[in-house]
């Protein structure tokens, strides 16, 4: 799990919007663009290359 103090830091490089902290999988999704970044061994993989973009 990402600390609290760092969710609340964390915004999307791509559109700089808050995340939403997801747990199953465990990743962060931006509700603006809705690009979702992968979370790996409590380390929140932040590239815009590496993110996924979800339909809705």
């Amino acid at each position: 799990m990402i600390a609290k103090d760092l969710l609340e830091i964390l915004v999307c490089p791509a559109c700089k919007q808050p995340l939403e902290y997801r747990q199953n999988p465990e990743s962060l999704k931006c509700k603006q663009c809705r690009r979702v970044y992968a979370v790996k061994d409590d380390i929140p993989i932040m590239l815009i290359d590496e993110a996924t973009v979800e339909s809705s």
